[in-house]
């Protein structure tokens, strides 16, 4: 597909280089939903990610006026989100 970017790297830094974003799907399960990711979304952009600890739900979030309209979708297990911002807890 000529328009879709894959990237590996720290999800809780996103890609600012990129950005803004018509959507993000987020693969790994942080804690709560990342600032960066939320900066970086497009105003209408979605956002699909696994969010919790032992207890995770499936989250699709629409930004509008700068905030998400969040909705939990399904429970789910996905492997824990690491980086920068996990070091030192």
């Amino acid at each position: 597909y000529k328009n879709i970017h894959v990237r590996a790297g720290d999800g809780y830094k996103g890609w600012p280089e990129q950005a803004p974003f018509d959507a993000i799907m987020v693969t790994a399960a942080p804690e709560r939903i990342p600032q960066p990711l939320i900066d970086q979304l497009a105003e209408g952009g979605r956002l699909v990610i696994p969010v919790g600890g032992l207890y995770q739900e499936l989250i699709v979030a629409v930004k509008k006026g700068g905030k998400l309209e969040k909705r939990s979708v399904i429970p789910v297990r996905f492997v824990p989100m690491t980086g920068e911002a996990e070091k030192g807890k």
